[in-house]
């Protein structure tokens, strides 16, 4: 009878145990993006591959940098897709310059005393570029912001050059300014047009403009055949997207660093640039578009 009973508190001590062991793998985890593809796009491949891996997700996109932010660190939102840049100079109001894996180590080191964890950043770079219309880059052969500016010194004088932004770079102290004293480029007034950040593109492509302000992963980019230029003097700041999560989280889900560092690794700018064509030009679905990424890369 004795040995009965205490076969049956063992038994019980292991049904209570597995229940917990279930709770604690079935507790919900909640994936924050920001308010545009490509932020969709990560967001909806890491929620697919981690429902693969057993985890429960709840996704919640099309919030502001700021916003999300906030949410993470109130405990409203577990997993993000941050970037070096955005964390560095809006986050934590940083001034230097540095380079990409000093921005990282920085972001990484003030967010730790938050509570938020930055796992290995990707080598997806979404930062600003100068781009040209598909011919003029390949009548020109300019491929750096350096021969541009020298080419621009070298045409007839009275040329004039149409540079596309959008108002905010134009008017921010870490903007246009600073952008032309770096390389010794001069645009006047009538030079420049300020408009929504996602008629460069279009201007672009129509070649209503010589130069427009671009985002490097853009679909656009690659669907309008635009050429972005490379930013030899090393002006524009890094913006690596890195996954950032609470650190209570990543203690409560010990393989969770792995399978996230994992999907980072597999992440780079021409990877970004066609899933982001595929749902802005191509009008593919973002389920759709993550669906195939992770059935074409092995992941843990």
């Amino acid at each position: 009878m004795r040995i009965a009973r205490i076969m049956k508190k063992a038994l019980f001590a292991g049904v209570l145990s597995a229940c917990v062991s279930v709770s604690a793998m079935a507790e919900n985890l909640v994936l924050g993006g920001k308010n545009f593809t490509e932020q969709y796009v990560l967001t909806e491949i890491t929620a697919q591959y981690l429902r693969s891996r057993g985890y429960t997700v709840d996704s919640r996109t099309g919030l502001g940098s700021v916003l999300l932010r906030s949410a993470q660190q109130n405990g409203q939102v577990d997993i993000t897709w941050e970037y070096t840049g955005t964390a560095a100079l809006v986050y934590h109001k940083l001034k230097d310059k540095m380079s990409p894996d000093e921005m990282y180590q920085r972001v990484k080191e003030l967010d730790a005393k938050e509570g938020l964890v930055w796992l290995n950043k990707s080598p997806l770079n979404n930062t600003y570029a100068l781009g040209l219309p598909a011919d003029a880059a390949k009548k020109s052969g300019i491929r750096t912001i350096s021969q541009l500016s020298d080419r621009l010194k070298s045409d007839p004088k009275g040329t004039r050059h149409i540079f596309g932004m959008d108002a905010e770079f134009a008017n921010r102290p870490d903007g246009l300014k600073p952008l032309e004293a770096t390389y010794d480029l001069h645009f006047s007034r009538a030079e420049t047009r300020q408009m929504d950040a996602g008629l460069v593109y279009t201007a672009l492509h129509n070649d209503q403009l010589t130069i427009g302000l671009v985002y490097t992963t853009d679909g656009r980019v690659k669907g309008f055949g635009i050429v972005p230029l490379e930013d030899d003097r090393h002006f524009f700041p890094p913006y690596n997207a890195t996954p950032v999560v609470r650190a209570s989280v990543l203690q409560q889900n010990p393989k969770l660093t792995e399978q996230l560092n994992a999907l980072s690794a597999t992440l780079d700018n021409d990877a970004m640039l066609e899933m982001n064509k595929q749902v802005d030009i191509d009008g593919k679905s973002v389920q759709a578009v993550a669906s195939e990424f992770l059935r074409t890369h092995k992941l843990p």
